[in-house]
């Protein structure tokens, strides 16, 4: 399994959102949803209209760790859930992320992968995967924030060293060291 990375350029983002909403208003929300609230792929992909819709915060089970985890949903966020939730007339039990195939299923993880991989393509961008939303969610609140404490606890990480290598900070610092470095 070859490793994925956050999206670091803005404007990479601000590329990706694009291409996004061309494809589809559904696939431009997942991007959106994905890097500014930091969940897994598996645990976005199950919310539901009743666990997002007018709503300060998403509170769910995370599947993988089975913690109860709770995100604050900021007013820019809230407003383009709430307009897509709208447009697309999602009923409370239906899944925010639906497919076309089945009655009320959601998307499944190869083809959130095949939308993101897709978009990141016409973009230029390399080493992108579904797991790329959350680790670009890390990225940038880090370089905000600089606070590695509340993101190793936002991401259930055992220490720090673990959170920096996730969101590619070390290999950042690293790849700056040595190309400053020369005898």
């Amino acid at each position: 399994m070859k490793k994925v990375e956050p999206i670091r350029s803005r404007e990479k983002i601000i590329e990706m959102e694009e291409i996004l909403k061309i494809d589809s208003y559904r696939n431009f929300v997942l991007f959106k949803l994905g890097i500014n609230i930091g969940l897994r792929i598996s645990d976005l992909l199950q919310l539901k209209v009743k666990d997002i819709k007018n709503k300060s915060h998403i509170e769910i089970r995370e599947g993988k760790t089975k913690k109860f985890k709770r995100q604050a949903l900021n007013p820019e966020l809230k407003m383009i859930i709430n307009n897509y939730i709208k447009i697309k007339k999602l009923s409370d039990e239906e899944y925010i992320f639906k497919s076309r195939k089945g009655n009320n299923k959601p998307i499944g993880r190869i083809q959130a992968y095949r939308i993101l991989k897709s978009a990141a393509e016409k973009i230029g961008l390399k080493h992108i995967g579904t797991h790329s939303l959350r680790k670009t969610y890390g990225f940038h609140h880090y370089k905000k924030n600089k606070d590695i404490a509340i993101l190793q606890e936002i991401f259930n990480h055992s220490s720090p060293s673990i959170t920096l290598r996730y969101i590619g900070i070390n290999q950042d610092i690293k790849d700056q060291s040595t190309k400053n470095f020369y005898l």
